[in-house]
């Protein structure tokens, strides 16, 4: 999977079903290349298209079952991976992680509100 459809799979999971056009603004694609990959996604069943109760003329993309376990299976593999890795760190190098967990919190938060654009 491209990193851009994975990327894709976050925000919907994070921020809920999104028009293709908020989606490719947030991943910095084109409309036509947002589309393809929604197409494809859709294809695979990770994702789907429906309607916007609050406009009909409105198709919003959401997560399907598959979809979020997907996202799920692949945040615990990082976790997972992360966890291995920090396991291998010197006492000292673990306690300058603790310490800067704010700062990473911060940045987090920052590019989060950045890829997810201004709020409708």
């Amino acid at each position: 999977m491209s990193l851009t459809s994975a990327a894709t799979l976050a925000t919907l999971d994070r921020t809920g079903p999104r028009r293709i056009t908020d989606l490719a603004a947030v991943e910095g694609v084109t409309q036509p290349a947002m589309t393809a990959l929604v197409r494809v996604m859709e294809e695979s069943g990770l994702v789907e298209r429906r309607g916007d109760a609050s406009d009909k003329r409105v198709t919003l993309v959401c997560l399907t079952d598959a979809g979020a376990s997907y996202v799920r299976t692949r945040r615990q593999a990082g976790v997972h991976a992360f966890e291995r890795l920090i396991g291998e760190l010197t006492g000292d190098e673990v306690e300058a992680l603790v310490a800067a967990l704010p700062a990473l919190k911060h940045l987090a938060e920052l590019e989060s509100q950045d890829r997810e654009g201004p709020k409708q």
